[in-house]
């Protein structure tokens, strides 16, 4: 059997890894084994497995691996956020962010190579879309860096105590295998990740977040960044299939749902200068968020080269975060971190194929844009 054949261990949950034990003729229990030394001990060869007989693991090298992605490059920012680039054999390559505050360490997972949902303020949106990634790919970057940070002691005592999947791609368009990644990130023989303390962030796939619901008991953030339809078309293509009042609609079904008592849905606004962050933008939300359990996340805006967009002005952010809060809506500024490694929220890029040309497209919208400024400059002098 060659090496691609072979079952990569690392990215199969627990009654995934129960069903190719029992399908191998082996004991259900062999699987709490396995899996407590691929997530626990980190182990990344079955000679490692030292309560597992020597037939078995001599077996299991013939027909498994346990493989996570390759460490490209690694960034330490000042403020100790720490970025991975890892390369996909599969192709491509992802970033994946550890972002350090007090007891509280949480990794930004990635679960697409690139994205096709393309929101304009997004650098990994203009890259395109190559592919989804695999179960394997997904939980990889946990087990990659836990293991970059050494042993497990216990499960309470390990920097990551906190997974958002809020890195490059839509989480929702890549379902299965997101959702397999977060089981073995829940489960205890993995890394034992309460389900407050996951948290999966969506442009708005109603259907899927109708699914989720159903599936797996886990936070929810959703990318609204506009409160209307208009603004929300331009900067979040998708709403033009899921209007904000489905959305919205989609999100009261999600919270009314979940069984844990922290029922409160993030909502996620990025902070872009003069296009949505004046007064009216403020009582439009206040509006449409009205009887959901929410909390605001101003973003201010982070910039990559030709974004289009800029910052919103300090002023502004902090009058939206008090009209907000005057009115009801529990609401916190993210505090910017790891830019100076462009390791911040909207600035992660990786290495994608895009097979859609919707880079080479951005980069001449961008230059015929800047053409036509100097045009009308140039005549107006």
């Amino acid at each position: 059997m060659t090496t691609q054949q072979k079952v990569n261990l690392l990215g199969l949950s627990r009654p995934q890894m129960e069903e190719f034990f029992l399908e191998m003729g082996e004991k259900k229990f062999r699987a709490q084994q396995v899996l407590k030394w691929i997530h626990h001990h980190q182990a990344d060869s079955f000679e490692q497995m030292t309560d597992v007989g020597k037939a078995l693991r001599q077996k299991l090298s013939e027909v498994a691996e346990i493989r996570g992605p390759d460490v490209a490059h690694e960034s330490i920012s000042r403020d100790g956020t720490r970025k991975w680039v890892f390369e996909l054999s599969g192709g491509g390559s992802v970033e994946t962010v550890f972002i350090p505050d007090g007891r509280r360490g949480t990794l930004c997972v990635s679960s697409q190579v690139g994205c096709a949902v393309d929101c304009s303020f997004c650098s990994t949106g203009k890259q395109g879309f190559q592919r989804d990634m695999t179960s394997a790919e997904i939980i990889g970057q946990v087990w990659q860096a836990s293991r970059a940070f050494g042993p497990r002691r216990n499960l309470g005592e390990h920097p990551i105590t906190n997974v958002v999947m809020m890195g490059m791609g839509e989480p929702m368009l890549n379902y299965d295998n997101v959702l397999t990644a977060m089981r073995i990130m829940k489960d205890d023989l993995g890394y034992g990740i309460g389900k407050k303390r996951i948290t999966l962030s969506t442009s708005g796939h109603i259907p899927r977040m109708d699914q989720l619901s159903q599936d797996l008991d886990v936070s929810l953030a959703v990318s609204l960044h506009a409160p209307n339809d208009e603004l929300r078309n331009e900067l979040v293509p998708l709403n033009r299939k899921y209007p904000l009042k489905e959305l919205m609609a989609a999100c009261k079904r999600y919270s009314d749902n979940i069984t844990h008592r922290h029922k409160t849905i993030t909502m996620e606004y990025v902070m872009l200068r003069d296009v949505n962050d004046k007064p009216e933008h403020a009582r439009q939300l206040v509006k449409l968020l009205n009887g959901i359990p929410v909390k605001v996340n101003l973003i201010p805006f982070n910039p990559f080269p030709h974004a289009g967009y800029e910052r919103s002005r300090k002023s502004d952010i902090l009058e939206f975060h008090k009209y907000l809060n005057d009115n009801g809506l529990l609401t916190t500024v993210r505090t910017t971190r790891g830019d100076d490694i462009d390791a911040a929220c909207g600035q992660l890029v990786g290495q994608v194929q895009d097979r859609t040309r919707r880079s080479e497209r951005w980069k001449q919208s961008i230059f015929h844009r800047s053409e036509q400024t100097d045009n009308n400059t140039a005549q107006a002098q």
